[in-house]
């Protein structure tokens, strides 16, 4: 998933192009990958199989969520090591009826309790850990939601292993998701100018920036492969194919938790990806990632 944040540093380089509207994108071969034009000029920023990628993936990572919430409903609590000791709980959502006969939902984490009643454990007058509109298939599926999250997990796998060999053999990974140490140098400014909404503009036609570097790659080959062997481990046909597996987690219920905080920090990078497309430009990102094409107007500071 690539959100099109760019840097700060462009490099003036030619575009082809020539003058065009600044709604149809040129239909010519692909201009070189850092070129910033002057305004009115097209820069062709993401290549097809980066788009099919993102979309796919974009997706599946939706639905994965929300039928990952769809199979927790069904036990709501997460435990450490292999046995599920509701005692030692490190997270449970449960509803809890007072002593004038109202119930609450409520959330605990690590023995500390907070009151989450129609969010977490109770909400719509039904007793589920996650509300109904946060769950697919259904209110409650869980049959159909494992199946859903089984089949939408190998279309993440897939796409993910591909996208990584695009990226490698087109060396999309080394020129454009590779910090520099010029960028590493400036991670200090740059996390300042994210905190303070200071990026350039979409429309400046820059590349990554050291954030955005460092969280790609982090998504891509410690977060993703995270998720992905936890859930693998889970299954018991692959425990006793491997049993490694879960001695690497320490137990079954280790590496549920691990597969469920990795999900939540997979929604956590999709909440600022999307609050970064918002701040520097939705419709050029949008239009970017769907066409590839970006109309550069400019270079912008971002100040």
């Amino acid at each position: 998933m690539e959100t099109n944040v760019p840097s700060q540093e462009t490099n003036p380089e030619p575009v082809h192009g020539g003058e065009r509207s600044l709604f149809n994108p040129p239909v010519t071969d692909r201009p070189a990958v850092d070129a910033v034009s002057e305004p009115g000029r097209w820069r062709y920023r993401h290549a097809l199989p980066v788009r099919v990628a993102h979309w796919i993936n974009a997706l599946s990572l939706v639905i994965l969520v929300m039928s990952g919430l769809q199979i927790f409903n069904a036990h709501p609590a997460l435990y450490w090591g292999n046995r599920s000791d509701r005692q030692e709980a490190v997270l449970s959502i449960r509803p809890v009826r007072t002593e004038i006969g109202e119930i609450k939902g409520i959330t605990t984490v690590w023995g500390h309790s907070f009151d989450t009643t129609g969010v977490f454990g109770y909400s719509d007058r039904t007793v589920r850990a996650f509300p109904a509109w946060a769950t697919v298939p259904g209110p409650r599926w869980l049959a159909m939601g494992r199946q859903w999250h089984l089949f939408f997990a190998w279309i993440f796998v897939l796409t993910g292993l591909l996208y990584v060999s695009y990226a490698v053999a087109s060396r999309h990974l080394f020129v454009d998701l590779l910090p520099s140490r010029t960028d590493l140098r400036g991670i200090g400014r740059s996390i300042i100018d994210h905190l303070l909404f200071r990026q350039a503009k979409a429309e400046a036609g820059g590349r990554y920036n050291v954030l955005q570097k460092l969280s790609y790659l982090g998504v891509l080959f410690v977060l993703a492969p995270v998720m992905i062997v936890t859930g693998l481990s889970m299954s018991p046909m692959l425990d006793a194919a491997f049993p490694w597996l879960l001695q690497l987690f320490g137990g079954r219920q280790s590496a549920r938790t691990i597969h469920f905080m990795a999900c939540f920090a997979f929604v956590g990078f999709l909440i600022i990806h999307v609050i970064q497309v918002m701040a520097t430009g939705l419709f050029t990102n949008l239009r970017s990632m769907i066409t590839g094409w970006v109309a550069v107007r400019g270079a912008v500071d971002g100040r």
